[in-house]
């Protein structure tokens, strides 16, 4: 009886040991290469990531997938041109985003947290909202600055709702000059969506300077 009782316990640990894993994840160094795209799908919905140094070069991408509340904390942050930043629950809606960053070098950084259009992939969901995004910097780092985007230490966050561009007059156009092209000519269509619908809701973000993690 007593080995049973051990057994379930170290069981019930290991479960505990593995949601965490998947809630928190810990990266020493990451560098994402030039136009190279990083994603990080694994894990919860709800995800912390805490990176000790990160090097993000030119027109380099992080992204979220999956995910409805990311929590980013980077230690130190290389961005020495433009780097972008971006999260999605994958159903079009953006993920509420918390960052809290140590820039050692800032050109510029887009953080996008903004909803996708229902018009976009081979499976139909609404147009997406907006998401929440709340952009810490670090007082002994860089400070960033959302004036002039050709300026060093530039910071952008859009949070605009899904299906702002798109309209019926597009939509019906995609749809004759698809005729005659093929024996399926709604076929790449996402599920026979043909008006992407109302837009999503705009999201809101928050920038302030804080004195540690």
């Amino acid at each position: 009886m007593r080995y049973l009782i051990v057994f379930f316990l170290c069981a019930f640990m290991a479960g505990t040991v593995a949601a965490q894993t998947d809630s928190v994840q810990h990266i020493p160094h990451l560098e994402i290469k030039k136009k190279k795209r990083v994603s990080i799908s694994e894990g919860d919905s709800s995800i912390t990531v805490i990176i000790d140094t990160l090097i993000m070069h030119d027109r380099s991408y992080l992204e979220f997938f999956g995910k409805k509340n990311v929590n980013l904390q980077i230690k130190n942050a290389f961005i020495p041109k433009r780097a972008y930043i971006s999260g999605t629950d994958g159903k079009n809606n953006a993920s509420n985003i918390t960052m809290t960053v140590r820039f050692k070098e800032l050109g510029a950084l887009y953080v996008y947290a903004a909803g996708r259009d229902a018009f976009n992939g081979t499976k139909t969901y609404p147009n997406g909202n907006g998401g929440t995004v709340v952009f810490n910097y670090l007082s002994d780092g860089i400070t960033p600055q959302q004036v002039n985007s050709k300026q060093d230490h530039y910071l952008e966050i859009g949070t605009k709702g899904g299906g702002l561009v798109g309209n019926a007059n597009s939509d019906i156009y995609s749809i004759f000059s698809r005729i005659g092209t093929g024996t399926r000519p709604l076929g790449q269509l996402p599920e026979g969506q043909v008006y992407s619908g109302s837009p999503g809701k705009d999201g809101k973000s928050e920038v302030k300077e804080v004195d540690g993690f």
